[in-house]
C-alpha cells in the first residue's frame, strides 16, 4: 500500500505549483529529462522521511465547459475512493465560487481526511478574509502561498498523521503487475497465463488491498501477479478513465518487485508510459517493457532492432531494459514475458560479494580514473554494496563531491556490463574515505 495525496480543486487555484514545491524536494532524482516533466502530474514527495506519491488532477480535465464541470467532479470522486488524502485548494482571492461549494459537498460525504488548503495567501488582510472557507464545514483550513512555500510545511506536518503505515508483504514470492495505458491487453495476458486456473488471493480481513493477487504456479515458476484491472467499483459517475487507471497503476507499481510496462505495438511510447517508467525507476522497481499486438506489425528482419532502439532512446537514461515483442493473442513469446520478469527479479536481488567487486572495478578505474578538478586528482579507492532493496553501490574515495554525473554513469555502464543487471535500477554513491 502506497500513500497517495490527491490535490483537488477547480481550475487557476495553484494546484500545480503546490505539486511542484512538493515534488521538487527531490529535484535530484525527479526526472529533468526532456519531453517528461511536460506533461507529469504525478511524482515522489518526502516529509520528514515519509515517502508518499501526489497527484495533481488538474491534467486530467479537457477544456470545454460543459465536459469541464464533470470532469472536475468525476476526479474528486476517484480521488475519495483511491486517495489516502486530499488536499482541497481555493484561491483567496476569488472567494468560494459555485463549483468550490460543489466539490466541498462531494468532499464532505467521504471518509477520507479532507484538508481545505487555501492558497495565494500572502499577507494579514488575505490572512483574515481567508476565515470565510471555514462555512465549507471541513474543520480547519491551512492557509498557505504555494509561490513561495509558507505554511507548507506546516500543512504536510498535519498531512502525513493521517498515511497508513506500509506494511511489509508477508509472502516471500516475487510481486509481479502489468501496467500499461487501458486496452493495452493487460488483462487478457493475465487470463492467457493463468489459462482457467485463476487462484485468486483475497485480501485479508482488516486490510485496505486495493489490488486482487493471484497466485500462478505453472510450468516450474512460481509469483503473485497483482491486478488492479478486475476492481472496479461502481460509481455513479461515468468513470475519468485516464486518471482512474494513473491512481490504479501507482498503488500496483509500488506495491510490485517487478513491474512489465505493457505498450501497443501500433501506437508505441507514449508520454504517460515514459511517465510510468520514471516513476519505476524512482520506485526501484524491476521493468520489462512488453510491446503486445506485435502480429498486427507489417515488418521486415529490421524492424524489431529498429523499434527497440526507438523505445529506449525515449527512456533513456536507463535504458538497459529488456523489450520484448509479444501477441497475447497468438500466445506467441508470453512465457517468455514470465522468465524475463523472473530473471529481473534475480538481479534486483542480486549481491556481489566485496572482494569480486574489486577486483573487477578496480583496474577499470585505475585505466579511466576521474577526471581531475581544480587540479585536484580523485582517487577511489574501495567498493561496496549496500543492502536496500535494490542494487546500491558505494565507492569510497578521498573528494567524492568533485565526481560529476558523466563518470557516474560510466561506472554505471562497467556494473552493468559485468555483473548483469538488466531491468534493474542501480543506485552509486559516493563517500568519503
Amino acid at each position: 500500500m502506497s500513500n497517495i495525496i490527491a490535490i483537488v480543486g477547480r481550475p487557476n487555484v495553484g494546484k500545480s505549483t503546490l505539486f511542484n514545491r512538493l515534488t521538487e524536494s527531490r529535484k535530484a532524482i525527479v526526472d529533468d529529462f526532456s519531453g517528461v516533466t511536460r506533461d507529469r502530474h504525478y511524482g515522489k514527495a518526502e516529509w520528514t522521511n515519509k515517502e508518499f506519491t501526489v497527484i495533481d488532477t488538474g491534467g486530467y480535465v479537457a477544456n470545454s465547459e460543459d465536459l469541464f464541470e464533470t470532469a472536475i467532479r468525476e476526479q474528486v470522486v476517484i480521488a475519495i475512493e483511491e486517495a489516502t488524502v486530499i488536499i482541497f485548494m481555493v484561491d483567496v482571492t476569488t472567494g468560494i465560487t459555485d463549483l468550490d461549494d460543489e466539490i466541498a459537498n462531494l468532499l464532505r460525504k467521504s471518509k477520507k481526511p479532507v484538508y481545505v488548503v487555501v492558497n495565494k495567501v500572502d499577507n494579514t488582510n488575505l490572512e483574515l478574509e481567508s476565515a470565510v472557507f471555514y462555512s465549507f464545514g471541513l474543520g480547519e483550513i491551512y492557509t498557505i502561498s504555494s509561490m513561495t512555500g509558507s505554511g507548507t510545511g506546516d500543512l504536510l506536518d498535519h498531512v502525513i498523521t493521517n498515511f497508513e503505515d506500509v506494511e511489509e508483504e508477508e509472502s516471500t514470492l516475487p510481486k509481479i503487475t502489468v501496467i500499461g495505458r487501458p486496452n493495452v491487453g493487460k488483462s487478457s495476458l493475465i487470463n492467457a497465463l493463468m489459462g482457467k486456473d485463476r487462484n485468486i488471493v483475497t485480501p485479508i480481513a482488516g486490510t485496505t488491498r486495493d489490488s486482487i493477487h493471484i497466485h500462478y504456479n505453472q510450468y516450474g515458476h512460481e509469483f503473485m501477479f497483482i491486478d488492479t484491472a478486475g476492481l472496479r467499483k461502481k460509481t455513479k459517475v461515468k468513470e475519468n478513465i485516464e486518471f482512474y487507471s494513473v491512481m490504479r497503476t501507482i498503488k500496483a507499481l509500488e506495491e510490485a518487485d517487478v513491474v512489465m510496462l505493457m505498450l501497443d505495438a501500433q501506437e508505441g511510447l507514449e508520454a504517460q508510459d515514459i511517465n510510468i517508467f520514471h516513476l519505476a525507476e524512482k520506485n526501484k522497481k524491476g521493468i520489462v517493457v512488453l510491446v503486445n499486438k506485435w502480429d498486427l506489425i507489417d515488418k521486415n528482419d529490421k524492424t524489431m532492432k529498429a523499434f527497440e532502439e526507438q523505445i529506449k532512446q525515449k527512456l533513456q537514461p536507463f535504458t538497459d531494459v529488456p523489450v520484448l515483442f509479444i501477441s497475447v493473442l497468438n500466445k506467441q513469446r508470453i512465457f517468455k514475458a514470465i522468465e524475463t520478469a523472473l530473471e529481473v527479479h534475480q538481479n534486483r536481488a542480486k549481491k556481489v560479494p566485496t572482494s569480486k567487486l574489486n577486483d573487477v572495478m578496480l583496474p577499470i578505474i585505475e585505466a579511466y580514473p576521474p577526471p581531475a578538478t581544480k587540479g585536484k586528482f580523485i582517487k577511489i579507492k574501495y567498493i561496496t554494496q549496500i543492502n536496500g532493496v535494490a542494487p546500491m553501490f558505494a565507492f569510497f574515495c578521498n573528494l567524492p563531491q568533485y565526481i560529476k554525473e558523466p563518470y557516474k554513469r560510466f561506472l554505471e555502464n562497467k556494473l552493468r556490463e559485468n555483473f548483469d543487471f538488466s531491468g534493474v535500477p542501480i543506485q552509486i554513491y559516493f563517500r568519503q574515505k
